[in-house]
């Protein structure tokens, strides 16, 4: 069984999972920082209502959120039909079953687990620091590079790591959004045990997932501890 799980489509799908998550990853970090910036940087009043906004997917179960996509990626969902009625398309777009509209789905459902730590993380940056840049000559694209995102990195590595683990693991945004048109890896570990009832093979699959998981896990926390600024 393991010979099998090492064999080309085995590691095919293994790599294809992970290239999977680090697109989530990328495009929640891009979407979350820029989310992360605004809400420090607004007035205190309102940073309860975005809180709770932030918090909201949360409160909502993965499977309303999965649909709620389905029908909003469709031929006949709102974006195509925003698009066609502004006449920008003559036919709908293929959004559903897709790789790029799975990436978009999953990254709006981890989004909150991007957010959370970016917003703890930039709330601890002295937001005079920025002034003195500013005041040595530099511009505002050289301080955040040199002084926000170096000290913001802690919330960077925890919010990779929470989206990362939860976008591979997403079997069921990963089922319905894909619509078994795409195979990864918990979805080929549920066809082996359920479907083929091929229990060893399964459990191969689930080990080897694991042990993945965990190394990724802990690349991610060494990147952490690395990242971290020492306060004395």
């Amino acid at each position: 069984q393991w010979s099998k799980m090492f064999d080309a489509f085995g590691l095919l799908v293994l790599a294809d999972t992970l290239w999977l998550g680090i697109q989530v990853t990328l495009l929640s970090l891009v979407l979350g920082y820029a989310l992360a910036w605004v809400f420090v940087r607004m007035p205190a009043r309102l940073q309860p209502v975005v809180i709770f906004i932030i918090m909201l997917p949360l409160l909502t179960s993965v499977v309303v959120r999965t649909f709620a996509w389905i029908v909003i990626l469709g031929r006949q969902g709102i974006v195509n039909g925003v698009l066609m009625n502004l006449g920008w398309i003559e036919e709908p777009l293929k959004m559903l079953y897709t790789r790029g509209g799975l990436v978009v789905a999953l990254a709006n459902v981890q989004l909150p687990l991007m957010v959370l730590p970016l917003i703890n993380a930039l709330q601890k940056v002295d937001i005079n620091l920025a002034d003195a840049s500013a005041s040595l000559g530099a511009s505002e694209w050289q301080t955040f590079r040199k002084v926000t995102l170096p000290l913001s990195l802690p919330g960077i590595v925890a919010g990779s790591l929470l989206t990362f683990a939860a976008a591979i693991t997403a079997f069921i945004s990963q089922s319905l959004i894909g619509g078994g048109q795409m195979l990864f890896m918990p979805m080929y570990l549920y066809q082996q045990a359920s479907a083929l009832s091929n229990y060893p093979f399964a459990a191969a699959i689930a080990l080897t997932f694991l042990a993945t998981v965990i190394i990724c896990v802990s690349a991610f926390n060494m990147l952490g501890r690395a990242s971290r600024v020492p306060t004395n």
